[in-house]
């Protein structure tokens, strides 16, 4: 059964506004092409089967939400969890328009998991752990909520370097002077990227039989001046943090982000290395 979340109010989220939520769905297609692949690896290692009863933490708009669903089939059942209202709201009106009935969506702050002890069989968290300001403490929840051998399966952005569709309009804005601490997760998003850092927080938040893949992926668009439209229209911690740019100052900004990402511009149109790394750790 699918819900709509009640309004919240919640303040601190850059997804808090339905109009961000709505412009996030519509990077969906954008995503799915970027990290299918891993999105795929994810679930694959919180080893999901039929009947499965899975939590999805920082669910967002419920990409995977839908595809967990799927996997576990009429007699399972999903929770995707948010601390955005209007995130879940979009999840779970996909949820409804996909024919899905054993989704449910839950306002719920990632650190503070109210659930019952051993009452899943696998947690999934895709894009959100790096987010957290305590990711240990989020990880420590999961780990209470997940049954004896069960999985939780966590997917982050690799370093800033090696993603640079992400990395380079973030460079750019700090040497126009912006502090991306002032939007709340920006300054996080590759927090969790170098070597060691995510393996180390797994097994703080006690999982064992830790391991962390690195998997590649690919930026795809018609050209580089199509990527700079979507990173407008689909990125929008970047939007926000250019907001406090004078005019002048964002138009030379967006100019020297679509003169780097050129180099990305070919024959075949635009194409751009990526990185995001799946943790993994077993109660």
């Amino acid at each position: 059964m699918t819900t709509r979340s009640p309004d919240t109010g919640e303040t601190g989220s850059i997804f808090a506004s339905g109009e961000v939520a709505e412009q996030w769905h519509r990077g969906k297609a954008e995503r799915d092409d970027v990290n299918a692949a891993a999105n795929e690896m994810m679930l694959d290692l919180a080893n999901l089967r039929t009947g499965n009863r899975v939590l999805d933490v920082a669910a967002g708009t419920g990409d995977q939400t839908l595809m967990a669903a799927r996997r576990v089939g009429p007699t399972g059942y999903v929770l995707a969890t948010d601390n955005s209202t209007s995130m879940l709201n979009v999840a779970a009106d996909a949820a409804r328009n996909a024919g899905l009935t054993n989704v449910d969506t839950r306002v719920m702050d990632a650190e503070n998991i109210d659930l019952d002890a051993d009452s899943f069989d696998a947690v999934i968290c895709r894009m959100g752990l790096m987010l957290f300001s305590n990711p240990v403490k989020a990880l420590i929840g999961m780990y209470r909520v997940v049954k004896p051998t069960g999985k939780a399966v966590a997917l982050v952005w690799s370093t800033e370097e090696k993603n640079p569709c992400r990395g380079i309009p973030l460079a750019i804005v700090r040497r126009f002077g912006c502090d991306l601490s002032a939007v709340p997760g920006l300054r996080l998003m590759f927090a969790l990227g170098e070597p060691g850092i995510l393996e180390d927080t797994f097994r703080a938040g006690g999982f064992h039989d830790v391991a962390v893949l690195a998997v590649t992926t690919r930026w795809r668009f018609p050209s580089a001046a199509e990527a700079i439209r979507t990173t407008k229209d689909s990125f929008p911690g970047l939007q926000r943090i250019m907001a406090r740019l004078n005019d002048a100052e964002r138009e030379l900004a967006w100019t020297d982000i679509e003169t780097q990402l050129s180099q990305f511009d070919g024959p075949n149109g635009f194409e751009a290395p990526g990185e995001v790394l799946i943790g993994v750790g077993t109660k």
